[in-house]
């Protein structure tokens, strides 16, 4: 399984702002339904900003890229996904050398 999080900010093109607002609660069920089924493991309204983060549990990237085009209102969404790796999935003695048993390069 593979953890990606995603800020989704609101971009409405091709509609008025009253039309997003009115199918809001079609994005939001969508998003529920991912929740509850816990493919979403963590979701949160970005204070201040509109849109939000959420942190997903899936497969593979491509179907990360399947749920995210799925939601209703994905045409007026701008998605920025950030691939996530837990800390232990992190070696510090690969790079103990600088970095070059991990392929990176010698200082």
């Amino acid at each position: 399984m593979a953890l990606f999080a995603v800020f989704a900010t609101q971009a409405p093109s091709g509609i008025s702002a009253d039309e997003f607002r009115r199918r809001l609660p079609e994005g939001f069920a969508y998003v529920k339904k991912l929740v509850e089924t816990g493919v979403i493991l963590h979701n949160w309204i970005r204070v201040g900003a509109s849109g939000g983060l959420l942190i997903y549990e899936v497969d593979s990237h491509e179907e990360l890229n399947s749920l995210l085009y799925g939601n209703p209102l994905s045409p007026h969404l701008r998605f920025e996904v950030i691939p996530l790796a837990g800390a232990g999935g992190f070696d510090p003695v690969a790079f103990e050398d600088g970095g070059e048993a991990a392929g990176g390069v010698n200082r």
